[in-house]
């Protein structure tokens, strides 16, 4: 059962000390001068850094590229019209139906899966987003961590204990350890001062507007967040973070008034990311196959939208000959969209036409070489059809510029051991789990590679890796 995250374990993983980006120098952040004034950009990434890999290590995150693309695509695109001046961000797609979204330090942006559903159009997404995005532009978390200087590495180090217990799943034990821990420090993370919330509000509905999106999109989120709220025992996670309120409700339509409507029309990209969460989501393929017949029989928001999710669905369930007949009307309309190529591909993997697949793959690839959608279908074609070798070289090219992509490192490590390159199998192994943040298996996994290594260069390589690893689980108390 995978589990799930409570506002208090995402609140107070930002407290955590992280670590650094790339390279084996460890140079944990310095929250013990307080004479330099605000934390770093520098210290920032590198507590980011550790974070995304803390994070990863206990709450389950989706690697689906589609999702993924579209998010970097939105989040790019609202970016620009931000006043962030680090555009650089990492994404972070958490598997979980709830509505939620987040902001950390090193320009960490954070997205529940969830969220597609209950956004009813793209501008309410939107305008999350772009509010995560003025918490980034206006550095609150650097602020706040300013504030926390004085606090050691050994409470940091217990608090993260504490949140392991909740991840896993003992909701309760896991808040009694946090409390334990320093109650007083622990509520005071899991909110934004009520200014920055306002600082955030109303520079996430210009850029909203800048974007080009209705600018009265902020407040009916808003609302639908508050309804979600009176008919559950527990409000949606955002609101435990972003406390709304209908006086908050109304200053966002009050500022909204300012402005002339906009009433862009939805992406259809936005429509079938949605109809894939919900497929991705769904109890079973054929539960999917069910709901999406019944949209196309009936009323659908997105007729296309509901078409795709039914032939991901059958693709999902192994029946591709069914895929493709729900497909072809889309495949006629519009073969030039991305989205739809790799549906294309999806169908001839479900069919096991690998040849027909991987064709298709390079010429996508030869055109749009990072584009990534293509990349992992690339090499799980290549897994699937047993062409271990060529696989594990692309990969090998591949994570060189990837190299905080857990998902490749995973696949990486799989198609060595079908390879039968058992020292790759560790090597590969090790950065995986580095990256997820499960520092005591990536030493076992290093320490293994050395053992199968007589090459000086990759022994010193190794070696280096590991003390890096070894230095940085001592300094976390792991």
């Amino acid at each position: 059962m995978k589990r799930k995250i409570t506002c208090a374990l995402l609140s107070l993983t930002l407290a955590l000390p992280i670590a650094p980006a790339s390279g084996n120098d460890l140079n944990l952040p310095d929250f013990g001068d307080t004479s330099s004034g605000i934390v770093s950009f520098q210290e920032e990434q590198r507590l980011g850094e550790l974070f995304m890999r803390s994070y990863r290590s206990q709450i389950p995150t989706s690697s689906d590229p589609l999702l993924i693309r579209y998010l970097e695509t939105l989040i790019g695109q609202l970016a620009q019209h931000s006043e962030l001046r680090n555009r650089n961000f990492h994404l972070i797609v958490a598997e979980n139906p709830t509505m939620n979204a987040f902001a950390a330090p090193g320009n960490i942006i954070g997205v529940h899966t969830g969220l597609f559903l209950y956004s009813q159009n793209e501008a309410q997404l939107a305008s999350v987003l772009t509010h995560e995005l003025a918490h980034l532009s206006q550095r609150h978390y650097a602020r706040r961590l300013e504030q926390q200087r004085n606090m050691t590495l050994p409470f940091y180090t217990a608090l993260l204990a504490s949140l392991v217990l909740a991840a896993s799943g003992s909701g309760d034990g896991g808040m009694a350890a946090m409390a334990a821990t320093q109650a007083a420090a622990a509520d005071a993370q899991l909110r934004f001062s009520r200014q920055n919330e306002q600082e955030a509000d109303r520079l996430g509905i210009e850029t909203l507007i800048q974007a080009g999106y209705d600018p009265y999109a902020a407040a009916d989120m808003f609302e639908q967040m508050l309804r979600a709220s009176r008919y559950s025992r527990r409000p949606p996670d955002f609101l435990l973070t972003h406390p709304v309120t209908e006086s908050r409700v109304a200053d966002a339509r009050a500022r909204a008034m300012r402005y002339p409507r906009t009433l862009k029309e939805d992406s259809l990209e936005f429509h079938l990311m949605r109809a894939r969460v919900r497929v991705l989501q769904a109890e079973s393929p054929q539960r999917a196959v069910q709901q999406f017949t019944g949209e196309l029989e009936g009323d659908s928001l997105s007729d296309d939208a509901s078409r795709y999710g039914l032939a991901l669905a059958y693709s999902r369930a192994g029946n591709a000959s069914k895929a493709r007949e729900a497909f072809a009307p889309l495949w006629q309309k519009d073969s030039s969209r991305l989205t739809y190529q790799v549906m294309d591909i999806d169908i001839d993997i479900a069919a096991k036409q690998y040849d027909k697949a991987l064709e298709k793959l390079q010429t996508g690839l030869r055109k749009l070489p990072n584009y990534y959608p293509f990349i992992v279908r690339y090499a799980e074609a290549l897994m699937d059809s047993g062409r271990y070798q060529s696989c594990a070289d692309y990969l090998s090219q591949v994570v060189r510029d990837r190299d905080d992509d857990p998902y490749l490192w995973y696949l990486l490590a799989e198609v060595e051991g079908l390879a039968g390159d058992v020292l790759g199998v560790h090597e590969a192994r090790a950065e995986y789990f580095i990256q997820i943040g499960i520092y005591d298996k990536a030493i076992i996994q290093l320490r293994n590679a050395l053992k199968l290594t007589n090459d000086n260069y990759k022994t010193a390589l190794l070696t280096e890796r590991l003390r890096y690893v070894e230095k940085l689980r001592s300094e976390l108390n792991y």
